[in-house]
């Protein structure tokens, strides 16, 4: 090579040629002869002329669907917005190939709604500009600007919508499609306040619904039924009527009220997340792997919503911050039901451990024997160990600070009256004890800490029979004195045939021994409930990582002393190891040779040394320790910003779960008499039920659900007779003024 020539690159990168173009490192897009193709990997995804508009936008798809490139590469390499790319995603998923078709743009002949005329129409009506800001999910500052643009000055009198009876704009008319004909549902058509209006025939077309939504004519859609053979999933509504009963819809919408225009409501957001419970669609991305058509078929719509929709939806209900009162109304709606089994209340604390990236307070998790950052939520449950409500902890809080909490709140719902309340070693204290005893609180619990043994003769055998089953203790009664003689409680020992002694201590003295043992047993309930919903409704699961500031001025524990503490742990081990060396070795050489002291002190010089610098050590971490505080504002603790997590969408679902929960317990209740293995399995056989199909058939008046047989005959008729049960109280689907009724299709021979 001539020194002339400059240096020639080892690695050449490769031009592109003529009619290329770079979607990303992976993918490519080439256009030559009024044809165009794009290659994946070297294989060619797409080959299309290039006027061919549906065959690009198909090739933009799925790019982006199959994951080979992202919505901005794709929209950059196709020379187009990646608003487009989203709108051909949406039009496959709602109509198919066959929806690419449509122009681009806003559709021909469809009447335009600014948010300057809805801002207008909704002032005209007389709507404050908060409940205008409100509607529309914009600011307040943002209303009263547009209303200034306009120059809008208030008036006496001002227009008034049409009501949904009317009919909508031609423009909106003429827009759609007639739809098919069809008979009518007349659920659809009542002029109640609680039951929508729909301008749809079709249960399959809802667009005429969909577009009064659009254009803020309607709050929620109306439930439209087909009928249809083998509907996956149908079984569920062998709930509703549990459900109704519960009136988690009613507290809903007095808490609540209304979601504002919207397709999927507050009623039918709340039906759909509920359903998803009973059906053990446990989170809201789980809705990807089920299908939109199937699972609208039982909520009476053309589509049941999708993941962004209820996540939307759920960030509505929160940003309102309602739940805790949501649930409260739940509690007493409850309470006014089953009053009776109010005489004990369970309270115990469940910790859902958090895995995100912000730093949050820690709590300890029995299982794994360690503190973690996690979320404490302390539940209630009546004497059968259904939910009643529950408190999130701040900064987890332990039993004893957060039962008088607690308590409180159970005494608001309740009212006065004497409760029993439930609890564990976790909730130990006497001065608690004390006050709650002084509150009209009965308590019963395990006692904490050493005591002396009963003596075996003291012990004698208890039989009998509770909430139909066979008991047998061997039991000691005894009372005991606790704070020097000031509080004075009635301990119950059982003992085991291993000779183990548990103490129960309570302050119910007209209640047999038998029965003191019983209720303190039957916390397991509570656990099994834990269990039940961490396996079946996904307890555990965080719905949101989001957080809110917590108090800066919260006391937490002086990590710097708890690091000294490490270290004067360590040395008083050193201390002790050397001191037992040094005691070993002079034992031994006094009980050999038998030295004088002098000679033992020089031979053990070396030790002797080091046991006195260890002892002054541990001497100087003593004095260091002594002058750090226990506990410090949780502000000169953590390095960052304070926080914790948002508990309002949490505690919304948690809400829910009780209420699915609730209704399967209350379907349990109805098909104990006729399934003889109910207390057993009872649980599992209404979860078949629900998640089984059915047949759907409409009438004039009734919904009528007809189920598919179960898996053994046994089943099959436990379930007919819960629907007998069911049908001699009809209720109406929510919504709609068609009754339910159930019945089980008959197995072939």
């Amino acid at each position: 090579m001539s020194d002339l020539e400059g240096p020639a690159e080892l690695f050449p990168l490769p031009s592109d040629p003529e009619g290329s173009r770079l979607i990303n490192d992976r993918c490519l897009l080439r256009t030559q002869h009024g044809h165009r193709i794009v290659i994946v990997s070297g294989i060619i995804l797409a080959h299309y002329a290039v006027d061919d508009r549906i065959a690009e936008a198909q090739a933009r798809v799925n790019l982006v669907e199959q994951g080979w490139a992202d919505q901005n590469d794709v929209a950059r390499a196709f020379d187009c917005s990646a608003r487009t790319v989203r709108r051909d995603q949406r039009r496959v998923d709602d109509g198919g190939l066959a929806a690419l078709g449509q122009a681009g743009g806003y559709p021909r002949g469809r009447a335009r709604v600014t948010l300057r005329q809805s801002v207008e129409r909704l002032k005209a009506e007389g709507h404050a500009n908060r409940e205008i800001a409100r509607r529309l999910g914009i600011s307040e500052t943002a209303v009263r600007k547009r209303l200034l643009r306009i120059g809008w000055k208030e008036t006496k009198s001002g227009q008034t919508m049409l009501p949904l009876a009317e009919s909508p704009e031609p423009a909106a008319i003429s827009a759609a499609p007639p739809p098919p004909p069809c008979e009518p549902n007349l659920s659809a058509f009542c002029a109640e306040d609680d039951v929508p209006l729909s301008l749809d025939s079709d249960p399959s077309d809802r667009r005429m619904d969909r577009l009064l939504a659009a254009l803020g004519l309607l709050e929620d859609a109306a439930p439209l039924f087909r009928s249809a053979a083998a509907v996956p999933r149908a079984g569920v509504l062998l709930a509703v009527a549990a459900l109704l009963q519960s009136g988690v819809l009613e507290c809903a919408r007095d808490i609540y009220g209304t979601l504002g225009p919207a397709f999927y409501g507050l009623r039918t957001s709340l039906v759909t997340m509920l359903m998803m419970a009973l059906l053990r669609i446990k989170r809201p991305e789980a809705l990807k792997e089920h299908s939109p058509a199937a699972l609208g078929q039982v909520l009476g719509l053309d589509r049941a919503p999708e993941v962004k929709t209820l996540r939307r939806k759920l960030e509505r209900l929160a940003a309102m911050g309602r739940a805790a009162d949501f649930g409260k109304a739940l509690a007493k709606r409850r309470i006014a039901q089953r009053g009776e089994a109010m005489g004990f209340l369970y309270v115990d604390g469940h910790v859902r451990v958090y895995h995100g990236k912000h730093t949050i307070p820690k709590a300890h998790v029995a299982q794994r024997r360690l503190a973690v950052p996690a979320t404490t939520d302390y539940w209630v449950n009546d004497q059968q160990g259904d939910p009643l409500f529950v408190v999130t902890a701040q900064a987890n809080a332990g039993m004893v600070k957060m039962l008088p909490i607690v308590l409180a709140q159970a005494r608001a719902l309740i009212g006065k009256r004497r409760l029993t309340v439930v609890f564990d070693r976790g909730g130990y204290s006497p001065k608690l004890f004390l006050r709650r005893i002084d509150d009209e609180f009965d308590l019963l619990t395990y006692r904490k800490g050493r005591c002396r043994p009963v003596p075996r003769k003291r012990f004698q055998k208890h039989e009998g029979r509770l909430d139909g089953r066979r008991l047998a203790y061997v039991l000691a009664d005894r009372e005991v004195r606790l704070l020097k003689g000031k509080l004075r409680l009635r301990q119950v020992t059982r003992l085991t045939e291993s000779g183990h002694q548990t103490h129960l201590l309570t302050s119910r003295r007209d209640l047999p021994a038998l029965e003191v043992a019983f209720r303190m047993f039957e916390r397991w309930r509570q656990e099994n409930f834990f269990k039940y919903l961490s396996d079946e409704y996904a307890l555990d699961a965080l719905v949101e990582h989001a957080v809110v500031p917590d108090d800066p001025t919260r006391e937490v524990p002086n990590p710097a002393r708890n690091a000294l503490d490490a270290v004067w742990r360590d040395a008083r081990a050193e201390l002790t190891r050397l001191q037992a060396e040094y005691g070993r070795q002079a034992f031994a050489k006094l009980e050999g040779a038998r030295p004088t002291m002098r000679a033992l002190q020089r031979a053990q010089s070396a030790l002797a040394r080091g046991v006195r610098a260890a002892l002054k050590r541990v001497t100087a971490l003593e004095a260091r320790r002594a002058r750090l505080p226990a506990r410090v504002p949780v502000q000169q603790a953590v390095v960052g910003e304070i926080v914790r997590l948002a508990p309002e969408r949490q505690h919304l679902i948690n809400v829910l779960k009780m209420a699915a929960y609730q209704a399967e317990s209350d379907l349990v209740s109805l098909i104990e008499p006729h399934y003889r293995r109910a207390q057993q399995e009872g649980r599992t056989l209404i979860q078949s039920a629900l998640a089984g199909a059915a047949d759907l058939e409409v009438t004039e008046h009734e919904l009528r659900v007809r189920l598919l047989p179960l898996s053994s005959p046994h089943r099959t008729r436990a379930v007919a007779a819960l629907c007998e049960e069911l049908n001699r109280s009809p209720v109406l689907f929510p919504g709609s003024r068609l009754h339910l009724h159930f019945s089980v299709s008959t197995p072939p021979k």
